[in-house]
């Protein structure tokens, strides 16, 4: 048997292993507070950017709603800009497409449209007319009386666009701009109800004339529901 001294020695050692196994385990299994925390912290900064909208995005919607639907049948004026830029660059593929399908384009070389001398031209003559090389009768020089023998070519340069009217011209819808000694038949003619004419002005080219080398072209358009297309090109001009 044993000392008693040292069986006590054994049991206080035992006593020691013991205490210190369980302060150990209670270490291991004790919760780390300081991370469960700050957890839920970084969680919210993360998803703050996320919730945030900016109002320009809100508003776009809302733009593209006011926006023109496409395919809006152009208005008098608008069509009568895209035909004048067509006659500045002498695109005649593009002019014919604006033309009436049955009448055509009637071209008129002063402000009275005569209904049995002045030319009118197809779809499908227009594309080729500025290369075509034949010699046109359009009608009478003002005062001469003498006869307007010219091809196409010509007569765009002296009756249609004989003025940078695209650029330089006062522009009215229905409206008259200016009158010569020539009568001005045009309502006759193409009536108010079913045709609008958009005026295109210049008042003098060369300040040596004093106004009297004022020009206008007149485009006219049949009105067929909304839409506008071309059937008169009238060129008026001083005249003695």
């Amino acid at each position: 048997m044993l000392n008693p001294r040292i069986q006590g020695l054994i049991a206080g050692a035992i006593a020691v292993i013991l205490l210190t196994a369980c302060g150990t385990t209670d270490e291991a299994v004790k919760p780390n507070t300081d991370q469960t925390q700050s957890q839920p912290d970084e969680q919210v900064e993360q998803e703050q950017p996320q919730e945030q909208v900016e109002p320009e995005e809100q508003e776009q919607p809302q733009e593209q709603e006011e926006q023109p639907e496409e395919g809006t049948p152009p208005t008098a004026l608008e069509a009568a800009t895209t035909v004048m830029r067509i006659l500045k660059s002498g695109d005649m593929d593009s002019l014919a497409a604006w033309a009436h399908r049955e009448k055509g384009i009637r071209f008129s070389p002063y402000a009275y449209v005569d209904i049995e001398k002045d030319l009118v031209f197809s779809r499908d003559t227009l594309k080729n007319l500025k290369d075509d090389p034949t010699v046109y009768e359009w009608g009478t020089f003002a005062g001469s009386g003498e006869l307007i023998e010219m091809t196409y070519a010509d007569y765009h340069k002296k009756f249609v666009y004989d003025a940078d009217f695209f650029e330089k011209a006062e522009v009215a819808q229905n409206e008259v701009l200016s009158e010569g000694s020539t009568i001005n038949n045009l309502n006759e003619v193409y009536p108010k109800d079913t045709h609008d004419f958009v005026e295109y002005h210049i008042d003098g080219i060369d300040p040596q004339y004093d106004g009297m080398d004022w020009r206008s072209l007149r485009l006219v358009f049949e009105k067929i529901g909304h839409d506008h297309i071309l059937v008169g090109i009238i060129h008026d001009e001083w005249t003695p």
